[in-house]
């Protein structure tokens, strides 16, 4: 139902292995250890044998990471983690709020002089190279050394080792071998001689298959080289691709990952590498053997982003199915928070035996979020058999959720009401509300990137002194990763930056969080589509809205809605009567109906 991460630290573990990573670090001669969140293949997600950073301080959150100095350990977390953080972590650990504070000054502050250690495999070549920089000239060094924490992790879990399978091209709509053929054409033209893929969902994409090797992500872990020829290498650990032979082809070469580091040495160069998501041991490798190498984008992340129109037709019956999945569970919501008794876990087992009830459920998107009352403004709460609370009347629950189908990902954020609720809360929910609709109805020339549209979302916000600490969207994968980019309505340069082209994907998702009352946050997913001609016929983009579930109208004040923003959500609710109406029968449609009804 949800990832536990067994081996995560208790309050009682973490200083003990805390204790045992600083003998490890003396015993090297190391003044500072860093542990990241992110394994070889910096993904978000991680398998069990690489979460470090929850096994030593017993922070799960998808992002962050640890410090360790011989007198501090500071735990680095976004505005998403700290109230999640502060409950996780023992009283040794000292959460940071990142990136406020950066590594660099924080290193500076606790540490005047000394050696700081890494591990290569876990850390960027552009996390390196700017961390490098903000401490030159200050007495601190960096070095590359094996990772400390699996020399005292001594009943570190084995690695996944479930097969790869093949996805549809008719899904895809784009053979492996076109898109081998198409990529290696930009290769040939920047003067690549290969590209080295280390991101599961570049190589997934890519050569058109999934995997198991990540909780909620059908990604394959491994490696691969991408020649100019459009021939390919592919790195995996034994037995995983064997099923996949024949739909590899002859032009896709498997070989045992063990065989990466020594496929590097023999390139000719130059050889691509992304320095945002390659490992710095893979720049040492091949800086070891002179080879030439070029920074640039990874040549599937941006292709990728673009979804086919097969694609696009596939998330959007994935979202109908979803959508009608959601309004059962909703409905059934309604009919038994009256009575009592139910937790959060039995909600999160409820929408999930929803989704499965489709027959075409794969994985859950990510482990539900479900928090009733206070536990909504953890924004990424995940509930578990120590965490369990009721859902009682009288209190907003909030629901993200999210399901992995072969044609499409889902991502669906409702705050809902479980009897009469304050002003404050309506309130803040037709806040929060009127930013989905603003940023749903924007109309925006290309070339437009996702940060000149997240303060739209926001407005109706700011104007009553109330933010939230979180990017608006994330774009998102069609049956690959839920958080996806390039793109991302958010401020935050690694995403915001990139200028929104037709066939992305991405969710609208703004919040209000009030630690220790409730949370509330909305989120349909949108896709990037060329906007019909008006004005003087400059070409324009818009957003169409994928996801079809209602809104809780218990929670919306109507009197503080403008007439455009009331016409759009009757509009919105007539539209997901007709799209949803149809697939469900009986009380389940009937409760729809009412939900749906006009303001």
């Amino acid at each position: 139902m949800f990832q536990t991460f067994e081996a995560a630290s208790t309050p009682e573990q973490g200083p003990p292995r805390l204790a045992a990573l600083r003998e490890a670090m003396a015993a090297r001669g190391l003044d500072g250890f860093l542990v990241p969140r992110a394994d070889a293949h910096q993904g978000e997600y991680v398998a069990d044998c690489d979460a470090r950073l929850a096994w030593l301080t017993g922070f799960t959150g998808s992002a962050g990471f640890c410090a360790v100095l011989a007198g501090v350990a500071g735990v680095f977390v976004d505005g998403r983690y700290r109230v999640q953080v502060r409950d996780q972590v023992a009283a040794a650990f000292t959460p940071v709020d990142w990136p406020e504070t950066r590594l660099g000054p924080w290193l500076c502050d606790h540490l005047s002089e000394g050696t700081v250690g890494f591990d290569p495999w876990v850390h960027t070549v552009q996390e390196v190279a700017d961390l490098r920089d903000t401490l030159r000239g200050s007495g601190l060094a960096l070095t590359a050394t094996d990772n400390l924490v699996d020399a005292v992790w001594t009943d570190r879990p084995a690695p996944p080792d479930a097969a790869f399978f093949a996805h549809d091209a008719d899904r895809s709509g784009e053979t492996a071998a076109a898109k081998r053929t198409r990529l290696a054409a930009d290769l040939r033209d920047a003067g690549h001689r290969v590209a080295v893929l280390t991101l599961p969902d570049s190589i997934a994409w890519l050569l058109n298959i999934r995997g198991a090797d990540i909780p909620r992500n059908p990604v394959p872990q491994g490696f691969a080289l991408l020649m100019d020829d459009g021939t390919c290498q592919l790195f995996a650990r034994r037995g995983k691709a064997d099923a996949i032979a024949d739909h590899l082809g002859p032009d896709v070469t498997v070989l045992a990952q063990e065989a990466f580091l020594a496929a590097l040495t023999d390139l000719d160069g130059p050889a691509r590498i992304d320095p945002a998501s390659c490992p710095q041991a893979v720049a040492d490798v091949l800086a070891e053997h002179d080879i030439e190498v070029v920074h640039a984008a990874d040549p599937c992340v941006q292709p990728k982003a673009l979804k086919t129109r097969a694609e696009i037709a596939g998330t959007t019956e994935a979202h109908l199915r979803d959508g009608a999945a959601m309004c059962r569970f909703l409905h059934w919501l309604d009919e038994t928070v009256p009575a009592g008794g139910l937790t959060e876990i039995d909600a999160v087992r409820a929408l999930e035996g929803f989704r499965r009830d489709t027959g075409a459920l794969r994985d859950i998107a990510f482990d539900t979020i479900c928090g009733a009352g206070p536990h909504g403004a953890i924004v990424h709460y995940r509930v578990t058999e120590a965490t369990n609370s009721p859902i009682t009347p009288g209190e907003l629950l909030l629901v993200d959720s999210g399901g992995q189908y072969a044609d499409g990902t889902t991502d669906i954020t409702r705050t809902l009401a479980t009897g009469p609720v304050g002003a404050e809360e309506k309130a803040c929910f037709t806040r929060v509300l009127q930013g989905m609709i603003a940023l749903s109805r924007a109309r925006f020339p290309k070339g437009v990137a996702g940060r000149d549209l997240d303060s739209i979302a926001r407005y109706p916000l700011w104007q009553a002194g109330l933010d939230y600490g979180h990017g608006t969207g994330h774009g998102v994968g069609v049956y690959l990763c839920v958080h996806e980019g390039p793109q991302g309505f958010t401020r935050a340069p690694s995403r915001g930056h990139v200028p929104l082209e037709p066939g992305m994907i991405l969710s609208v998702e703004p919040g209000y969080y009030r630690e220790g009352a409730f949370g509330i946050r909305l989120e349909n997913l949108v896709v990037v589509q060329e906007a019909p001609a008006m004005g003087d016929n400059r070409p324009m983009l818009c957003l169409h809205t994928l996801t079809w579930v209602p809104i809780d109208r218990r929670l919306i004040d109507v009197d503080a809605l403008t007439p455009a923003e009331r016409d759009w959500i009757d509009r919105y609710h007539a539209d997901t009567l007709a799209q949803i109406g149809s697939r469900l029968d009986g009380p389940a449609r009937d409760w729809l109906a009412a939900a749906c009804a006009p303001l």
